[in-house]
């Protein structure tokens, strides 16, 4: 039994990922599921998919790695945030889940705000009312299906529900907790005045754990179905943001996660609750115990180059259309590119906020064009760590980087100059699945506390230093980057309604 299990329940598939008491992977499967948009605006799943997932992904590696159930000394969940799913009271799901990305509830967050006042409901949780959170959710089912909301017992999230149909518990981690704007971020637990304020029923909500504590036993049915031994322990794990911050070893102050997928996530540990006065950043716990994180989300980040590359030079493989962006001097001779495709989440939540490129001439060629994607993403990131700083986040002494957009050197060498930070990269690439796993490790005592399991697991594989004469460059043309919201957001809201 010196074997560690991640599950990871993603909106696009589940993963389960084996890791071995040196903290090596030995095997990982996933299982795609699928999900819907029934109504604009709207994106819901069906809870029985994860656990179809899990089963699958589950019983897949098992078989990869030769491994029984009887191996596998602990489990630790991972999966999307904030999605709410309603149970009844024998357990049984009373509607799909509603997802982190609906964006149904603009009217529930005004009405939330309106109940709290914006800034307690910051004290109290860390965050402002968004249609991301679940909160909104739950008032969204009270108000417009109500024979629904009569019949629930039980909220859980997404990785919840697998816990449940796994030990046949209910229970949820504090950093996922948090997820669901009903914290108190400082007590780290449910907030009995978000509750009375909102005629949220405490007893529908799950008992809450940190990361690494047992919070239930697989149950023999599970065991059963999915190949796993009955009574194995299944710990807290954590929301896949916290989970993939413990699998890249960002569980110190000062020390920052960047994750450069399709969207961009910066993510800080630090050891007590920081809240940006205006909620622009999101303020959780951590899934390491005693800890919390702040965590800035910018929503097309290698989504932008994606897109440029796509649709402006399709066709074309990702070196070589950077390649002669590295003879383009830094600030792309005045091209600057506004990120946000897809609006935007920090430092500007607005779904209206729209992309630009400003400053074109007839000097500017393709080159220019891809470097200047680069740079604008990076100057959007660096937004993340610019408030993070104003909220009283201590000195930044190391900047993690992980995900697609960082296999690029140019790209990575470009976040080091704009950040003015050392960028490097880790051993570890399986992310929140890999940190749950670590979780479950800690949770039976194969490693005494969560930072020695990162310690000893995980490694430094790269570094990028940033360059003085460019990094000041970057920092007159991040000044100038910083005016471009404000000078085009009437323009974008008012092209979003002809």
């Amino acid at each position: 039994m010196n074997y560690f299990l991640g599950i990871d329940s993603s909106t696009t598939g589940v993963k389960a990922l084996v890791i071995n008491a040196q903290g090596e992977v030995v095997g990982a499967a996933t299982t795609e599921i699928p999900f819907s948009t029934p109504k604009p605006l709207w994106s819901e799943q069906d809870p029985a998919d994860w656990w179809g997932g899990a089963v699958s992904s589950i019983r897949q590696v098992l078989q990869q790695t030769g491994l029984s159930g009887g191996d596998i000394a602990a489990i630790g969940l991972t999966g999307q945030m904030h999605g709410l799913t309603l149970l009844d009271e024998n357990g049984q799901v009373l509607r799909p889940a509603i997802l982190w990305n609906d964006q149904r509830t603009g009217a529930e967050c005004d009405d939330i705000r309106a109940r709290l006042g914006k800034a307690r409901l910051i004290q109290i949780t860390g965050n402002d009312a968004l249609t991301g959170f679940t909160a909104p959710k739950i008032l969204w089912v009270q108000k417009h299906e109500a024979e629904v909301y009569a019949k629930t017992k039980h909220i859980l999230l997404p990785k919840d529900y697998v816990r449940y149909k796994l030990t046949g518990g209910f229970a949820v981690d504090k950093a996922d907790g948090a997820g669901m704007l009903l914290f108190d971020l400082a007590e780290r637990d449910w907030s009995p005045e978000l509750l009375a304020a909102l005629e949220i029923p405490a007893e529908w909500l799950p008992q809450t754990y940190e990361g690494p504590d047992v919070t239930g036993y697989i149950s023999a049915e599970a065991a059963e179905t999915t190949g796993l031994k009955a009574g194995t322990p299944v710990v807290g794990g954590g929301g896949d943001q916290a989970a993939q911050a413990v699998g890249v070893g960002v569980v110190q102050s000062g020390i920052i996660a960047l994750t450069l997928g399709t969207s961009g996530v910066v993510f800080a540990s630090t050891n007590e609750p920081f809240i940006e006065p205006e909620g622009r950043l999101h303020a959780f716990c951590h899934s390491v115990p005693g800890r919390w994180h702040l965590m800035g989300v910018m929503l097309s980040a290698a989504g932008s180059l994606r897109w440029y590359r796509d649709t402006l030079a399709p066709g074309l493989d990702f070196d070589s259309l950077l390649a002669p962006a590295k003879d383009v001097p830094p600030g792309s001779e005045g091209l600057l590119f506004l990120p946000y495709l897809t609006g935007e989440r920090t430092p500007h939540p607005d779904p209206l906020a729209r992309g630009a490129f400003v400053g074109l001439t007839v000097r500017h060629n393709q080159a220019h064009f891809s470097r200047a994607v680069l740079e604008g993403v990076a100057f959007g990131l660096r937004d993340s760590f610019e408030l993070m700083k104003s909220a009283g986040l201590a000195q930044i002494t190391q900047v993690r980087v992980s995900g697609g957009g960082a296999k690029s050197p140019l790209w990575r060498q470009i976040l080091a100059d704009t950040l003015n930070a050392e960028l490097v990269t880790v051993n570890t690439t399986e992310g929140a699945a890999y940190g749950a796993a670590l979780l479950a490790g800690v949770g039976v005592g194969a490693w005494p506390d969560v930072d020695t399991a990162c310690q000893t697991s995980i490694n430094i594989t790269g570094s990028t230093s940033p360059q003085p004469d460019t990094a000041a460059r970057y920092e007159q043309v991040y000044a100038e980057y910083r005016q471009l919201y404000p000078a085009l957001k009437d323009i974008s809201h008012n092209l979003s309604r002809v």
